[in-house]
């Protein structure tokens, strides 16, 4: 289990949230300091100016630091799904010594990473597996020491615009840190908030914050899908505002307290049928507005978040998979009658609303659905609960100590513990996070890619 020291970043689109955090020998995540700073110089997932956004970080970041001297060993930041794109690729290798070791699983990964046909101006994020397939057994979620002579792969690989990524990178550089990893925003969350069931039978989390919302789709214990929507719960305090012609700050107030997406009987509505609210340009004066027409105004922005994604999945031929139906986080979750008008609009399929798992510390309580990006990070870095997969630098990561294998008494809060490692190419080596060796397939010509590929396309039919 790694015991090195974590700087997790959440930048949000209304705040940015760090925590130091480590894992404690008993298994559990220490966290050693946290700190939050408004979101400044992003504007919906994207960063429109970096001196102020790197401002923003760095406060952020120094509140965590003022409470721990610990040296920071790695860092993972969240990214928006807002430039990014998702494709499906496929790869094969053969198993030399019969027995599939991190070495081929490294290898097939790549393969099919090679495969892909990425867009220039984008860089990798994740690839991640759907299903592995040895010899004629398909549909293997962890083919590690099988017997087999032919490992294949089937991967979801998440990209994001270089440009988008380099103004991250020169804002935490701005800022004074160094970055490990990359790690999407809706990944993080679906990480925090998933559980065995939802991940094996197919869910889709959305997490809807303040000016974006961001999904992501399983499907047989992997990401199938994700997607991104630039509207989130600033708009509707823009909607109240322009439509009721008051100042926003009188309308998000309206929001929190009166936001309701219920329809009330008779006998349950509010003895006030009228709130008193004041005119934009001219604040001393005030006019009356009808509750009714307050929630109407809230429903159809709402509304209109949920038909988008739902359009989303229908298009992208998701949403027939997702058995254990939606999960809702993010700020907005939190409003009244959410979980009833998802259930309308998504046909009557399951619909919870959910927070993350509560990280015991005496700093920040993390069981607040606006935490659920920064604990799927530190469970992403400091926690297994996903198959092997290549990280933002492509590097494979694996799983190292399993739940049954902590010795008694030990604890953990997710299923499995692990730590991050690099497999050497040319033999099954576990390398220290620290290093830079990156882990890759040598180059291959593109006589060789014809002459391999001609066999492995015919395999691929009878895949889809």
């Amino acid at each position: 289990m790694s015991n090195k020291t974590l700087l997790a970043i959440d930048v949000g689109s209304t705040s940015i949230t760090a925590v130091i955090a480590k894992n404690n020998p008993d298994g559990k995540i220490n966290i050693l300091g946290t700190g939050t700073s408004r979101s400044e110089g992003i504007n919906k997932g994207s960063i429109t100016n970096i001196e102020v956004a790197s401002k923003a970080i760095k406060k952020a970041v120094s509140i965590a630091r003022g409470s721990t001297s610990e040296v920071i060993d790695s860092s993972s930041i969240s990214i928006s799904g807002a430039y990014t794109k998702g494709l499906r690729s496929l790869g094969s290798v053969n198993v030399p010594n019969g027995i599939i070791t991190e070495t081929e699983i490294n290898q097939v990964m790549q393969m099919a990473l090679y495969n892909a046909t990425i867009i220039p101006e984008y860089e990798v994020v994740h690839v991640l597996p759907i299903f592995f397939k040895v010899d004629d057994s398909k549909d293997i979620e962890n083919p590690l020491n099988m017997n087999g002579s032919r490992l294949e792969v089937s991967v979801y690989i998440v990209t994001a615009k270089r440009t988008a990524l380099t103004n991250v990178k020169s804002a935490l550089k701005a800022a004074g840190i160094e970055l490990t990893n990359f790690v999407l925003d809706g990944y993080a969350s679906a990480i925090s908030l998933l559980d065995e069931q939802q991940n094996k039978f197919g869910a889709t989390v959305i997490n809807i914050g303040g000016t974006t919302t961001e999904f992501v789709s399983y499907k047989g214990s992997a990401v199938v899908y994700n997607g991104f929507i630039p509207v989130g719960s600033n708009h509707i305090t823009n909607d109240l505002s322009v439509m009721l012609h008051t100042p926003p700050n009188a309308a998000e107030t309206l929001k929190i307290k009166y936001g309701n997406l219920l329809q009330l009987s008779e006998s349950e509505e509010l003895s006030i049928k009228k709130v008193k609210i004041p005119r934009i340009g001219d604040e001393q004066s005030t006019t009356e507005v009808s509750l009714d027409h307050i929630q109407t105004i809230i429903h159809a922005r709402i509304e209109e978040i949920l038909v988008l994604i739902k359009n989303k999945l229908k298009n992208s031929g998701i949403q027939e998979n997702i058995g254990a139906g939606i999960v809702i986080t993010g700020g907005m979750s939190q409003l009244s009658g959410i979980k009833e008008l998802a259930i309308k609009v998504f046909d009557n399929i399951p619909v919870k609303i959910s927070n993350p798992i509560n990280i015991k510390n005496g700093y920040m309580n993390f069981d607040d659905p606006t935490m659920s990006t920064i604990v799927g990070l530190l469970f992403y870095s400091l926690y297994e609960n996903r198959t092997f997969e290549l990280d933002s630098n492509k590097n494979l990561m694996k799983k190292a100590v399993k739940k049954e294998e902590l010795s008694a008494g030990q604890t953990v809060n997710k299923q499995t513990v692990v730590k991050e490692e690099k497999v050497s190419e040319s033999a099954n080596i576990k390398e220290p996070l620290e290093k830079e060796d990156t882990t890759r397939l040598p180059t291959l010509s593109k006589k060789d890619k014809g002459r391999g590929m001609s066999r492995f396309w015919s395999k691929v039919s009878e895949w889809f």
